[in-house]
């Protein structure tokens, strides 16, 4: 398996959240995953943890003293074993070795805002609709489609 690469580090070599810089503060990171041998590249968004709602039991009531009835819950997500949300490259990922892919953390984000808007900066400055990209749009609204009668 291919671990994240955290070039701002001294290309650092990532295997648990302890090992990202200021961890207890971040939310996700912009990463880009690339085939070695084609250049071709992916740049997208992870968050680190998923925050959800969860009903609070009776028992819990009664322990803590609370009368809300729901509270959150968080769980670290699958970001050490995540390959990107791209179907093309999955599916390739999936038919050929991971060692084939190099994974970079760009940058560290401490807020969910921040983390798009980074993701959004990354895509441009790659110019990923024209370039050699798996990224087949920006933010759901721009796509390659309708960059080809630009070019």
């Amino acid at each position: 398996m291919s671990n994240w690469i955290l070039p701002s580090c001294k290309h650092k070599v990532i295997t648990k959240v302890e090992d990202l810089p200021n961890y207890e503060n971040l939310i996700g990171f912009v990463y880009k995953i690339t085939h070695i041998k084609t250049g071709k590249f992916y740049i997208g968004k992870k968050v680190l943890q998923f925050t959800k709602k969860t009903i609070v039991t009776q028992k819990e009531k009664l322990e803590t003293g609370t009368r809300k009835k729901t509270k959150r819950v968080s769980r670290e997500s699958n970001w050490l074993s995540y390959y990107g949300s791209c179907k093309e490259l999955t599916a390739e990922i999936k038919s050929t070795d991971k060692s084939m892919y190099k994974r970079e953390i760009l940058e560290l984000c401490c807020s969910k805002k921040y983390l798009n808007y980074c993701e959004l900066a990354h895509q441009i400055k790659a110019d990923v609709l024209i370039s050699n990209s798996y990224n087949g749009n920006i933010l759901g609204r721009y796509f390659l489609r309708d960059m080809q009668n630009c070019k």
